[in-house]
C-alpha cells in the first residue's frame, strides 16, 4: 500500500506468510487435523515508509523512524 501512496505500513510479509501457510497445508495433507495445529502469526514484521507522501503533506520524519524502516519508497 505504501507504493500506492500510503504514508506508513507495518505488517507481515505476504511471501513469508504464504510459506508459513504452505507448511500448514503440508501437515494437513499428511494427516494432521486442522484443530490440532497451532495458531500462526507472522514471524517477522516489516516497516515501510513513503518519503514522497510525507514530503507532500509536510510531515517531517524523525531519524529513529527512518533508521527502523525496512523499506523506503520515494
Amino acid at each position: 500500500m505504501v507504493e500506492q501512496g500510503a504514508l506508513v505500513s507495518y505488517g507481515g510479509n505476504s511471501r513469508r506468510m504464504g510459506i508459513q501457510a504452505a507448511k500448514l497445508v503440508v501437515k494437513i495433507l499428511r494427516g494432521a487435523h486442522p484443530t490440532d495445529l497451532p495458531i500462526q502469526t507472522p514471524d517477522m514484521l516489516f516497516l515501510a515508509v513513503n518519503l514522497t507522501t510525507a514530503k507532500a503533506i509536510g510531515l517531517p520524519l524523525l531519524q529513529p523512524l527512518l533508521e527502523r524502516a525496512d523499506r523506503w519508497v520515494q
